[in-house]
């Protein structure tokens, strides 16, 4: 594993915020990350706490290519606000808590790679979502940090965030677990949450089209710059 330690580094050194994906493989996973990012937003309104979707974790301080983009991940002890991304390094945070939607699709690196690295980084719990039923039977499955390693939760409590969880069909429903008090998702929210994810999209085409249209350029100049040496190799 890469040191964490903060070093010197290159200002030049870029880390991208997106790498043109959609946010979710179908609109059921889509859905299942809106609530949830909406319903612990609400949850954790007003403490030094955020809640992020879809956005690159850097974990590894002069090293862009060392990322991953959990569907959602929880971060306290920090100032809340929008990220472009999250760089540990410079947050001194780690996640407490990770949710991935997963799928038959990205069962393989869900519970190989990403549970893992987050082991690793030291998020507190780690859940996976499976809101099809595809390889997850009880759709839900939760893992605490127990001495560095995950152990599987087998009450659906999240003691990291004083939620109890449960399945609400294709959703995660969220429970105070002092009140018992269900987690809403107001429909203003996951609107404004949607519009928030589409107009990263759509940020994220426009910056694709521009580079093409910057390597047709370079391509032009390039043609350019050869017929110059090819009617000057001719003209000697």
């Amino acid at each position: 594993m890469t040191s964490l330690v903060p070093k010197s580094e290159s200002t030049d050194i870029f880390y991208p915020s997106s790498d043109g994906e959609p946010l979710a493989e179908t609109s059921v996973h889509a859905d299942a990350i809106i609530n949830t990012v909406v319903a612990l937003r609400q949850y954790l309104a007003g403490k030094s706490a955020i809640v992020l979707a879809d956005q690159f974790l850097y974990y590894a301080q002069g090293y862009p290519r060392l990322r991953v983009a959990p569907d959602v991940m929880v971060i306290y002890n920090v100032a809340p606000g929008a990220r472009d991304n999250y760089k540990i390094w410079e947050e001194g945070q780690v996640p407490l808590v990770i949710f991935e939607m997963t799928s038959q699709g990205t069962r393989e690196q869900d519970i190989s790679f990403k549970k893992t690295l987050y082991e690793q980084l030291g998020v507190l719990e780690y859940w996976l979502f499976d809101p099809k039923g595809e390889w997850i039977p009880e759709q839900l499955r939760g893992y605490r940090l127990i001495r560095q390693e995950y152990e599987l939760i087998t009450d659906k409590q999240s003691e990291a965030l004083q939620l109890r969880l449960e399945i609400d069909e294709q959703l995660i429903a969220f429970y105070k677990q002092d009140t018992g008090e269900k987690l809403l998702a107001p429909g203003e929210l996951v609107e404004a949450l949607q519009q928030e994810i589409l107009a990263r999209e759509q940020a994220q085409e426009q910056a694709k089209q521009a580079e093409e249209r910057a390597k047709q350029a370079e391509l032009q100049v390039e043609r350019l710059k050869e017929q110059l040496r090819r009617r000057e190799a001719a003209c000697r």
